[in-house]
């Protein structure tokens, strides 16, 4: 697919951005996007679930997640857990009792059989002493057979094994700041990042979707990260990427710009305290925005890609299809 042109503009956020938003948050019912397709693939996506203490919030997210497969009548074939995984002290590395009460029984094997796929936040950094990025980087070592997948810090996959339709790129967005140099990437690890990024790219794909995810969103209604659009929004332009994935910003979200191959995409409603303000920061075209707990929903198919924003209770609020032309439209 050839790359996209840069737009001649940026459109900015309308009055009625927000009241659209509000407006679906109204639904109850699937009948926007319709139900979900039983022959496709289904994966699950949350950030910003990790809470310390009490995990009621968790919880309250996890359990509609299996309740809302079971009404659509699909079994997701994996999660992809958005960082900010673990808020907070992780006393015992690999052996810290909230593998179990907040990874493996949280989100159980009966109800979400495949892999679970993670990558890394701030808050999987920022704990002092060091050593809790490297405690999730390790973990499936130390456990064999445990559904968490986090084999490094920056990774690709094709999705599903067999006949796979996607691309997946995790990267790691969590730039060096002069006071936290021991808790993100340092400069060394940020540009091979980068260059295995370019050099990945540049094989041949024979999937029909690129999908990019992260922690920090390179646009958001809190506001733009000039940092990674320095570093990413050119590579997504060039090699047409359909959708990039985040959390960090602890609400749902969809932005769009005219003209960009790449729908990105905030997820970060997975339990831990929600954004407040909603006013738009971004200079990109909010096409939803609400600061809810929730999760999102992304159905895989060979004619398009369906994306749902699920809020506590189970309720679409949001969805939309992408193509493997790159085109977007609201469902």
């Amino acid at each position: 697919m050839p790359p996209f042109s840069h737009p001649s503009r940026r459109k900015f956020l309308q009055t009625f951005g927000f009241c659209a938003a509000a407006l679906l948050a109204g639904r109850v019912d699937l009948r926007a996007a319709g139900k979900a397709d039983g022959q496709a693939q289904h994966m699950f996506l949350l950030g910003d679930w990790g809470v310390v203490g009490n995990i009621d919030p968790q919880q309250q997210v996890a359990r509609p997640m299996a309740t809302y497969a079971g009404a659509q009548d699909v079994r997701p074939s994996a999660l992809f857990l958005l960082g900010d995984n673990f808020y907070g002290q992780f006393d015992g590395g690999v052996e810290c009792p909230r593998w179990r009460t907040q990874f493996e029984d949280m989100y159980p094997a009966a109800q979400f059989g495949g892999p679970c796929y993670a990558l890394l936040g701030n808050h999987d950094y920022n704990v002092e002493p060091a050593g809790k990025a490297e405690a999730q980087l390790a973990y499936a070592t130390a456990h064999p057979g445990t559904r968490w997948t986090l084999p490094s810090k920056w990774y690709r996959f094709d999705f599903p094994q067999q006949r796979p339709l996607v691309t997946f790129i995790a990267l790691d967005s969590n730039y060096q700041k002069p006071t936290r140099e021991k808790l993100s990437l340092n400069p060394e690890e940020r540009l091979a990042q980068t260059q295995w990024l370019k050099a990945e790219l540049a094989k041949p794909r024979t999937t029909r979707y690129l999908v990019v995810c992260g922690h920090h969103p390179l646009y958001s209604n809190a506001g733009d990260n000039a940092a990674l659009i320095a570093e990413w929004d050119a590579i997504f332009r060039e090699n047409a990427a359909h959708l990039y994935f985040c959390g960090h910003i602890h609400d749902l979200e969809h932005l769009e710009f005219d003209g960009h191959p790449t729908s990105f995409v905030v997820t970060g409603g997975g339990g831990t305290t929600l954004r407040e303000k909603q006013m738009n920061q971004s200079s990109a075209l909010n096409r939803f925005g609400q600061g809810v707990h929730g999760f999102t929903h992304l159905e895989m198919s060979e004619g398009r890609l369906v994306i749902r924003h699920i809020d506590a209770e189970g309720r679409q609020l949001h969805a939309f299809a992408k193509l493997p032309q790159g085109g977007m439209e609201i469902l």
